[in-house]
């Protein structure tokens, strides 16, 4: 009988580089098919990221008549949890359990929150918008019930991206870590095109009860995929289980983590350049809608484009830094494409052009995606091994904070000035300074870039010169 099965995995173990980034990181003992199977937590991870900063921001400001402000702050509330994924890392290298497991524990009940909070969003956000009898609903409810989902996925998702990423690069070589990283976040942007073009077809006739479908569905893909991801990665070690060896406490190993040279700037340098790509994550999908008539299917394919300029950024990265080219440089590259990015947003209103504005963002997220594989490389270069979780955390913990602080801050200063009787004859005032304020931030990364950088050029010119 044939094996379909065997034969889907073999073609997928044939897909090579050229067409695969990091594809090459595969070998006997961990084949490209385990590694693609364990990359599904990503999937799920990017799923709820365009249901967060996608699909519902779009549905809460425009279809629900929610502020903006207030969906930006309940978007950003995840960020709470931000900073703890520094000691997520930490823990998930020094935890200690019966079945010798680390990582595993962490995953499922990073799984289990995100559950809990995609099981209850759909009804927090009708009591939020005061939707049909949920008009007498008390404002406290609405307001507590729907921070509460939104706390609930973005610790999830903090949990499960930080440790699963620390289990990919467990099981390869530490020279094919950052490939393996690369991998997964490959992984993560296909989950998030497939997920935009999925949700918004299934939104293109929104309806209340459609929406509850639609994300009680994303709860139950993400508990499905997640344990088919974990299973059998992760050995049971009997060692680790009976080891009596304590580990040291989190702050010696964090300022152990911080003396590395260039640490601290480089953690900076994160914070500059994803404030200031984030900043626009909740409001391009309703600066189409508003400014440029665009519709709730439409508005939800542009975070697809935006995640397939983001794709093509780390393929691209991936190819230069095998090369040999330094990830300081390719930071560099990724600050620098962001600003022409925005600017064409901002001339987008003025046509108004669809065709710039759907260009624009796939340049935003081809910088993007040069960013985040440059600053990752980075980070994991300047960890131990044995920190590699603790290092992991520390480039999502700034990360994520960066792009929360981000978000609601956008949110805030578009409401802000949407208060202007101008608004009225002209929605695009209220989202250029926006963009405008992300352009500024890039180049604040790009300036932080130059001694990093200067110090290379010297270092090489040192090198190149006989003593």
């Amino acid at each position: 009988m044939f094996d379909y099965r065997k034969y889907v995995l073999g073609r997928l173990s044939q897909i090579g580089p050229r067409y695969l980034p990091f594809a090459d990181v595969a070998s006997d003992e961990v084949p490209l098919s385990r590694l693609l199977r364990l990359s599904l937590f990503q999937v799920t991870v990017g799923m709820a990221l365009v249901l967060l900063v996608g699909t519902l921001n779009r549905v809460m400001i425009v279809e629900l008549d929610v502020p903006a402000s207030l969906v930006a702050i309940m978007i950003s509330l995840p960020l709470l949890f931000a900073p703890f994924r520094t000691f997520i890392g930490y823990k998930s290298d020094t935890h200690h359990s019966a079945l010798g497991w680390r990582r595993v524990p962490y995953i499922w009940k990073g799984t289990m929150l995100q559950f809990g909070g995609f099981a209850v969003m759909p009804f927090a956000l009708l009591v939020l918008s005061g939707y049909g009898e949920a008009v007498d609903a008390p404002l406290w409810i609405g307001h507590s019930s729907a921070a509460l989902a939104f706390l609930l996925v973005g610790a999830g998702v903090h949990m499960v991206q930080t440790v699963g990423l620390a289990l990919a690069t467990d099981l390869v070589e530490e020279e094919d870590q950052p490939k393996v990283v690369g991998l997964m976040y490959v992984s993560l942007l296909v989950g998030m095109i497939a997920s935009a073009f999925v949700f918004g077809a299934l939104l293109e006739n929104y309806t209340p009860g459609r929406l509850i479908q639609v994300i009680q569905g994303a709860a139950v893909v993400t508990i499905a995929l997640n344990l088919i991801a974990l299973w059998k990665q992760e050995g049971r070690d009997r060692e680790r289980a009976m080891s009596t060896v304590e580990a040291p406490p989190f702050s010696q190993a964090w300022r152990g983590f911080i003396r590395t040279s260039g640490a601290t700037r480089l953690l900076v340098i994160i914070a500059l350049g994803t404030f200031g790509y984030g900043m626009a994550d909740v409001l391009l999908e309703p600066y189409g809608g508003q400014v440029l008539g665009l519709s709730v299917a439409q508005t939800t394919k542009l975070t697809a484009v935006l995640a397939a300029g983001t794709l093509l950024g780390f393929g691209l990265a991936s190819r230069v830094l095998g090369r040999g080219l330094h990830p300081v440089t390719v930071t560099w590259l990724g600050a620098v494409v962001g600003v022409p990015a925005f600017g064409a947003i901002i001339l987008a209103a003025q046509g108004p052009s669809l065709w710039i504005f759907v260009a624009a963002v796939l340049l935003a997220g081809f910088g993007a995606g040069l960013f985040g594989h440059g600053t990752l490389t980075a980070t994991m270069r300047s960890a131990p091994r044995k920190q590699i979780g603790l290092a992991l955390g520390a480039w999502g913990a700034v990360q994520a904070t960066a792009a929360g602080i981000g978000v609601a801050l956008g949110g805030v200063i578009r409401d802000t000035i949407a208060f202007w009787p101008a608004f009225e004859s002209s929605p695009a005032l209220a989202y250029t300074p926006v963009f405008g304020i992300e352009m500024a931030f890039l180049l604040l990364a790009v300036v932080a870039l130059g001694p990093i950088r200067q110090r290379r050029r010297e270092h090489r010119r040192k090198k190149l010169i006989p003593s």
